[in-house]
């Protein structure tokens, strides 16, 4: 599936289906057992994506790429960046904008749409967090050598790895869709991920950093930098 069909999946999904989970899982409500493994495991993942990046980030410029419910956004802007907060999802986006604190308001710039638009300009560094894990390993590559093109620092981000767990579940949803038509993770191995990178003839390269595995949260950390 292209980039922009799956796009358009993925939209539909968190703006009509998913918003409420999305909502709660991100938030401090009581949640099952199961989705409180996901919030911890989003919090390690989040914490580490984080470390990659300068603790001073006052004047810098980040693209908080798929910013969902907002959490990384007011992390970035606590440590003084101007945050350009991106998601597909209007109903994501406004619960972002709500959540955050009044005094970081003045530090982050919220947009619906395409986290790859040329017209959200240029930028210091990236994160994307889970909003790439729906897409094919050369759509992938595609994206970060977009974004690089207009990014002086590193990239951050994440992918589902191909693990067996992960492989099972993808192989069933193939052969059963989901009724609510939610988008299939597309599990990634990091080594076949940076050589389709290599081959955009993009800068920098694509290496792994630490798998965050919390219950049913499994997630790849990546990088890009020149």
């Amino acid at each position: 599936m292209s980039y922009d069909r799956t796009l358009a999946n993925v939209e539909t999904y968190f703006d009509k289906t998913a918003t409420r989970t999305w909502e709660r899982l991100t938030s401090d409500a009581p949640v099952s057992k199961i989705r409180e493994t996901v919030r911890k495991g989003r919090d390690a993942m989040r914490a580490q994506m984080l470390d990659r990046l300068p603790n001073d980030l006052t004047g810098a410029r980040i693209l908080d790429a798929g910013c969902g419910a907002g959490q990384m956004t007011a992390e970035l802007a606590q440590r003084g960046a101007d945050v350009v907060a991106v998601d597909i999802s209007p109903s994501l986006v406004g619960i972002a904008r709500a959540r955050l604190p009044e005094r970081l308001q003045p530090h982050v710039a919220f947009h619906t749409g395409d986290m790859l638009s040329e017209e959200l300009g240029y930028f210091d560094h990236v994160v994307a967090m889970d909003s790439l894990i729906y897409y094919r390993d050369v759509d992938i590559a595609q994206a970060l050598e977009r974004l690089m093109g207009r990014n002086s620092g590193r990239i951050v981000f994440t992918v589902a790895p191909r693990t067996p767990l992960l492989m099972a579940m993808w192989h069933a949803g193939k052969l059963f869709p989901p009724s609510d038509r939610s988008p299939t993770m597309i599990p990634q191995s990091p080594a076949r991920l940076s050589r389709a990178y290599a081959q955009t003839q993009g800068r920098g390269s694509v290496q792994p950093l630490r798998r965050i595995t919390s219950g049913f949260y499994i997630s790849q950390a990546m990088e890009v930098s020149a």
